[in-house]
Formats: structure tokens, sequence, C-alpha cells
């Protein structure tokens, strides 16, 4: 009899041992389910990311100096989102410049086409990217990533397909948030230490041309192809334009 109660005790405390595990999985959104995906942001947040303060903390302006965004550039928002930065971007570039909005994400595409053309723009182009490849249909001057490197499986095929398409003095901006773990963003342990981004880039060929703070919360780092890559990316321009000028004598 004795051993018949310990045995119904051991199979209840096996239960209850196992009934957090199973609730906490069961309690985890789809998209969390596996680490290819367990990172991404949810389209059903978009709120979370496009609060009215926003514009205070995030700075636009202060990063898009910084990339040198200009009337007439093209760039591209990695891990657009809802095009909260996407639109600032069209803004800024005019009628004369483009703004690709990538996404791996069809939801999120989506979200994009309907804000601008809630916005009434002519200058963003969606793009359906791959975990590895934004897939940029054309060379930009800019290159924003804004608050999703830690979403990042691969970061560093990622930047190294960036800096493909990137023009010769074409600028990448990675912009993250503060270790200390204050403000919006996500959980202090899925914070990229800018160190990480800075050997991550190296990798992928990319040289540091800035740094700085975009207080109170977040951190700008400005990366330009190093020497070897510029001179890569620089010599099919110039076999193109000798065979054009030999077409024309």
């Amino acid at each position: 009899m004795k051993r018949l109660a310990a045995a119904t005790v051991l199979v209840i405390m096996g239960a209850a041992l196992s009934l957090p595990a199973a609730h906490a999985q069961s309690a985890r959104p789809a998209a969390t389910q596996s680490k290819a995906k367990g990172r991404l942001f949810p389209p059903q947040d978009l709120g979370l990311i496009q609060a009215p303060d926003r514009e205070q903390w995030q700075k636009p302006d202060l990063i898009m100096d910084a990339l040198l965004i200009a009337e007439g550039s093209v760039v591209a928002d990695i891990g657009a989102a809802g095009g909260w930065f996407t639109i600032r971007l069209a803004r800024r570039v005019g009628p004369n410049g483009l703004v690709y909005g990538e996404d791996i994400q069809p939801e999120m595409i989506e979200a994009i086409a309907r804000r601008v053309q809630d916005e009434g723009l002519q200058n963003v182009r969606t793009v359906l990217g791959t975990p590895t490849d934004p897939r940029l249909p054309t060379p930009v001057d800019a290159v924003l990533i804004v608050d999703v490197y830690h979403e990042m499986d691969d970061p560093v095929t990622v930047l190294r397909n960036l800096a493909r398409s990137l023009k010769p003095q074409g600028r990448i901006g990675v912009v993250g948030y503060n270790a200390g773990g204050g403000g919006p963003g996500p959980e202090r342990e899925e914070r990229v230490d800018p160190q990480t981004v800075v050997n991550d880039a190296a990798e992928a060929g990319l040289q540091l041309l800035r740094r700085e703070p975009v207080p109170p919360f977040q951190f700008l780092l400005v990366f330009g192809l190093s020497p070897g890559q510029q001179t890569a990316e620089s010599a099919p321009a110039a076999a193109d334009s000798k065979a054009s000028r030999a077409q024309k004598r």
C-alpha cells in the first residue's frame, strides 16, 4: 500500500512539474515557435512602434543627416515593418529620389503599401526580401537598418548582400538600443552590443566610418565599403562606361 501511495505521489509530482513548460509553450504566439521566426516583430503589434513620441527619441533627421541622405538619393529601409521610417525617407529624398521599403514578412509589405498610399507618396517601392538577402533591385546611396539587427539570424550574410547593393561611396546605418535596457525596444538580453555589429560588418567587407549616440536610448553606427570593396564595386561601372564610349565611336 505504501508503495502504491509513493508511486501515486511521484506521478502527480511529475505531472505538476511538466505543466508550466507545456503551458508556456502553448501560450507563445505561433511566430515564436521556431528560431527562424522567433525574434521577428509580429505585424499585429505595429501600433507599439508607431507611438506619437517616437519622433522625439528616434531622431530621424539626425540619422538621415549622418547617412548623407538628401534630395534625389536612392535609399533602402531594411526591416521596414509598417513603414514609419520609410515615409520619412521618402519625404527627405523627394520626387527625384527613391526609397525601397524592404521586409521579409508579407504582412509588413502590405502595411507599408497601405501607408504609402495613405500618404500619397509616389517614390516608394516595396521589396519582399529573404532572411539573408534583402534583394534590392538597384544600387543605393544609403541603407538604413533601424531596430531590427537583433532579429537577424545571419547578419554577416545580410550585410554582405547589402554591401553588394551599395554604390561605391554609399553608406549603411545600423541603429540599435543601448545595453542598459531603458526605454522602448527589446529585452536587455536581446540587445546587440555595438562592437558585435562592427565585427560583423568588417567580416562583410565594410568599415566603420562614424559612431554616435542617438540619445536617450540608442546608438548609430555608419559603415562604408572597405577600400578593396570600393574598387570591386567601381570596376563594373568603369567597364560599362568604357564599352559605352566604344560603341559611340
